[in-house]
């Protein structure tokens, strides 16, 4: 892991094979017990040279079927907010927090988190986003370490790492809550998802 992270600050030019390696390396991790009861490990897919990193909290049935990250029916959602916003999913990177799916989708426990934490750091050391949306209360935590959750920190910019973080609703929960009235989850997503489509634009004129 050490010497991945320190790969990841040479030339650009090694970028897609220390991609692949760090890939390679996460598809054979048996780190904690999520790799006895996973079908595939879910590594990330999208744009590696994109500025901007959505990670969530882990796969769920679909994405353990797949090994593709937010194929499910929260997934699809994702997609749908992406587009409506204006990203191309393609060229977005998506991720999650862990890389196995925790038995039943429950909430990854923390020594699976603390097991898994590397390869999202490697994956951060080597992309290098600038803007960071963290789905959900998981990678709120992971993130900020807050003891304050999602509802309220969401909407609101942070800096970690010199990269600029914004905490949305995770769109399984957008699931649950069908209202589209005003203050409504899907209304304050909306608005998130606006903003942080702006810093993005911003970026993309520098």
């Amino acid at each position: 892991m050490t010497e991945l992270l320190y790969k990841a600050q040479r030339g650009e030019a090694e970028r897609l094979t220390l991609y692949r390696e760090l890939r390679d390396s996460i598809l054979k991790c048996e780190k904690c017990g999520l790799c006895r009861t996973r079908k595939n490990v879910v590594t990330g897919e999208g744009d590696i040279n994109s500025r901007i990193m959505f990670v969530g909290e882990g796969p769920g049935e679909v994405e353990d079927d797949t090994g593709r990250p937010f194929v499910g029916p929260a997934g699809e959602l994702l997609t749908q907010i992406l587009k409506a916003a204006g990203f191309e999913r393609e060229k977005v990177y998506i991720t999650n927090i862990v890389k196995c799916r925790p038995p039943k989708n429950r909430v990854p426990e923390i020594e699976e988190v603390i097991n898994c934490q590397g390869w999202l750091e490697a994956q951060i050391a080597l992309l290098r986003p600038q803007i960071i949306v963290c789905l959900g209360n998981t990678p709120l935590k992971w993130f900020i370490h807050s003891t304050e959750g999602i509802t309220k920190m969401r909407g609101r910019w942070f800096t970690w790492r010199g990269a600029a973080l914004m905490p949305m609703f995770h769109p399984s929960y957008l699931l649950r809550n069908e209202s589209r009235k005003k203050g409504s989850p899907k209304d304050l997503t909306w608005q998130d998802i606006q903003h942080v489509w702006a810093r993005y634009e911003e970026l993309r004129k520098e």
